[in-house]
């Protein structure tokens, strides 16, 4: 991380060179100082630290404080890069030709693309890895310089369709992951029954001192992880980190970082507490009892305060020009004030190709908008929350049409709520969760309501007619009592149908889907999920291995669970990672019941995720060569795109939208459905090339009658048809 800035508001970043000029020694000399050596007169030591003194930054090594009787030894927040687990600070120059992996000062990044045109991969550095026999370095930066390995091939080929960034979870440095000597699990895993506690009770036992966690433990903000390192002592991870970055721009994807300025892994005189020992309560917020507020979590920081917004800002802008990331997602950014975002994507602006290294205008913002907790309802201050960021050019994860997908919600006593994708009322499910077949019927209409409006980019002011056949607004569709749109314009929000928290779709669709839905169709049904995202106006999110029918075991919160139920499987002979087990008790234990008679009876294979994938890829290039997917304002969506059969006679689990000169048929039903628009009748349409020349045979079999404006798209399929 960066050292605090000095009391003249210069940059951050202090060069080793300043140091070294202001004590009037050498590079090297300074170097031993700071990094506390040996072999330096006293005399010179003090004119090195008094250098510091007069440059206004803190002393690096060792800081002190004094407060209420106690001595305490911390390593500074704001430090570069940092010895393993963190014992000691190394003040280094980022700038060094050493730390700079080859092609790194002229490194050519990919085609920049608006943020409403972001279509990003969510991949944690060891799922990406871990498991794979044909990567030479499995778990760390440089699993993504192994070209030839079958991870990178498949990140190269999600790119070529259309695939723009990789999301990548915290490579922050991170307080719960050892950095050396990681423990593994003492069972043989892979020889225990698929329904067994066994494998969650052994993993379970070393996941305290294993390698593996999701990371939202912040430790220091602006130090990339060790564990991560093929060496952790030292900078070396800089290098490494930054050879990751190279090489994932050379095959076309931007790199997005998730960062967690929210919280700190803890607080007061904790080992893993470092800003509040700096200064006691200044930089966590604090309830009227004086107490550290812990509603994220974990201790709560205060980015309200002018030093933890400028920590904030600073680090970001860091990361930015040091390590030439090309995103960031922000961890529960409702926790955040609106001015203090607005700050990161003004100071991001402001960065120069000529002067920085970089062009910050081409770096994407999105984060969680969520509002909860002492902050809610801007309790403090006016939040980054849903609502208060649209039009700021920074994107919120909208949940509106995650949940009509899915069916429920995340927290369901019984997972077998269905949704659009799931089979409410078209494909039922034993669940009484679901209710009667009327009350199925309207759950599943006003779900397609919120579909649209997700479709349109969640836009507030789009107008349309609901499944009722009342005009209104996308802010007038109704989400759990709060307006479902809340865009001012396309890239306001964020489309997904699943991420790293909660089930992985495939398992959500494992709950929901009837028991005995062929191996197939569950198949189909994933890229129909997806699909509402991949189409919709505005960027999108899919949780790496989604495409391939990725499980984790029904685990709901997998953050510490482990690489055996994380890891991803690129050789589809591996499997998808389904049925390795009950899926830990502390998050999923009430759940058993539901999964345990799944894990034996729920399989795909080899043709089923292969389908998966290039099915998923031809949505992608769809999308991606369509124009029409890209509009930039309301107006123009409510132009272009409309939803023509919309009313209180719509087919349900059909949903269907003319944009432009396309037809978009999303039929989530078991059987064929004709869709007739009076309006199309006479034009020639056809399906999209993509899709006609593409890798689904099912999706062939749709067609279009020109004398009636009838679109006939079979069971389970996303058809896209186009004029001319």
């Amino acid at each position: 991380m960066t050292l605090p800035a000095p009391r003249d508001g210069s940059p951050a970043v202090p060069r080793l060179a300043d140091i070294a000029a202001q004590a009037q020694v050498s590079e090297a000399t300074a170097s031993r100082v700071l990094n506390g050596r040996p072999g330096v007169a006293h005399s010179t030591r003090q004119r090195v630290l008094a250098a510091l003194d007069l440059l206004g930054y803190e002393r690096p090594t060792r800081l002190r404080r004094r407060s209420a009787g106690l001595i305490g030894l911390v390593t500074p927040e704001l430090t570069n890069p940092i010895f393993t687990d963190s014992r000691r600070s190394l003040v280094t120059d980022l700038d060094d030709p050493k730390l700079a992996p080859p092609g790194w000062k002229n490194l050519r990044k990919p085609k920049a693309v608006p943020l409403r045109d972001a279509q990003i991969q969510e991949l944690h550095v060891r799922d990406f890895s871990a498991s794979d026999p044909t990567n030479a370095h499995p778990g760390t930066y440089r699993a993504f310089t192994d070209r030839s390995s079958d991870g990178a091939r498949h990140l190269r080929r999600l790119a070529d369709a259309g695939t723009t960034h990789v999301h990548l979870l915290p490579v922050f440095d991170i307080a719960t992951i050892p950095e050396k000597d990681a423990k593994t699990p003492d069972c043989d895993l892979p020889a225990l029954p698929a329904d067994s506690p066994r494998q969650q009770e052994c993993v379970t036992a070393s996941a305290a001192e294993d390698a593996y966690n999701w990371g939202y433990d912040p430790l220091h903000y602006t130090v990339p992880e060790g564990s991560y390192a093929t060496d952790p002592e030292g900078p070396g991870r800089t290098r490494e980190f930054r050879e990751m970055v190279g090489s994932l721009n050379r095959d076309g994807l931007g790199v997005v970082m998730d960062v967690v300025y929210n919280h700190t892994a803890a607080s007061g005189q904790a080992d893993t507490s470092v800003l509040d020992r700096i200064v006691p309560g200044y930089y966590q917020r604090l309830l009227a009892d004086g107490s550290v507020a812990n509603s994220t979590c974990c201790a709560n920081t205060a980015p309200e305060n002018a030093m933890m917004g400028r920590l904030v800002v600073d680090s970001v802008v860091t990361w930015a020009k040091q390590y030439k990331v090309d995103g960031f997602r922000f961890d529960l950014m409702g926790h955040h004030p609106k001015a203090n975002m607005v700050a990161v994507r003004k100071a991001l602006d402001a960065l120069t190709p000529a002067r920085d290294g970089v062009d910050g205008k081409r770096i994407i913002l999105y984060g969680e908008g969520w509002t909860f907790g002492e902050v809610a309802d801007d309790a403090r201050f006016v939040q980054a929350g849903q609502a208060n960021m649209a039009g700021t050019g920074i994107a919120t994860f909208s949940d509106r049409a995650r949940d009509a997908v899915r069916g429920g919600g995340p927290f369901d006593e019984d997972p077998g709520v269905q949704g659009f994708a799931s089979g409410l009322y078209t494909d039922p499910n034993d669940s009484p969760a679901n209710g009667t077949r009327a009350e199925q019927r309207a759950r599943l209409l006003h779900y397609q309501d919120l579909i649209k409006v997700g479709l349109t980019g969640n836009l507030a002011d789009y107008r349309l007619t609901d499944s009722t056949g009342r005009r209104t607004t996308g802010a007038g569709v109704d989400y759990n009592g709060a307006p479902a749109g809340y865009a001012e314009r396309p890239g306001d929000a964020l489309a997904y149908a699943d991420a790293h928290d909660n089930e992985t779709l495939f398992d959500a669709l494992a709950f929901k889907l009837p028991a005995g839905t062929r191996a197939a169709d569950r198949a189909r049904m994933q890229i129909l999920a997806m699909a509402t995202a991949t189409l919709s106006q505005g960027p999108a999110l899919s949780q790496a291995g989604t495409d391939r029918l990725r499980s984790k075991s029904l685990d709901r919160n997998s953050y510490d669970s482990g690489d055996w139920f994380n890891a991803l499987h690129w050789d589809c002979r591996q499997g998808n990672g389904f049925g390795r087990g009950l899926p830990p008790a502390a998050d999923n234990q009430d759940k058993w019941e539901y999964a345990k008679p799944l894990l034996t009876t729920v399989s795909v294979g080899c043709a089923e995720i292969e389908a998966s994938a290039a099915a998923h890829r031809d949505l992608l290039t769809l999308r991606a060569t369509e124009p029409a997917f890209s509009l930039r304002t309301t107006a123009e969506v409510q132009r272009a795109l409309s939803f023509p059969l919309s009313g209180p006679d719509e087919t349900p689990g059909v949903v269907t939208m003319r944009l432009a000169d396309l037809v978009v048929v999303l039929n989530a039903t078991p059987d064929t459905q004709d869709q007739r628009l009076t309006s199309a009748t006479g034009t020639r349409y056809a399906l999209h090339p993509v899709q006609a020349h593409g890798s689904d045979p099912v999706v062939k079999d749709a067609a279009y009658d020109r004398r009636t404006g009838t679109f006939t798209v079979p069971p389970r399929t996303v058809a896209v048809f186009r004029a001319g």
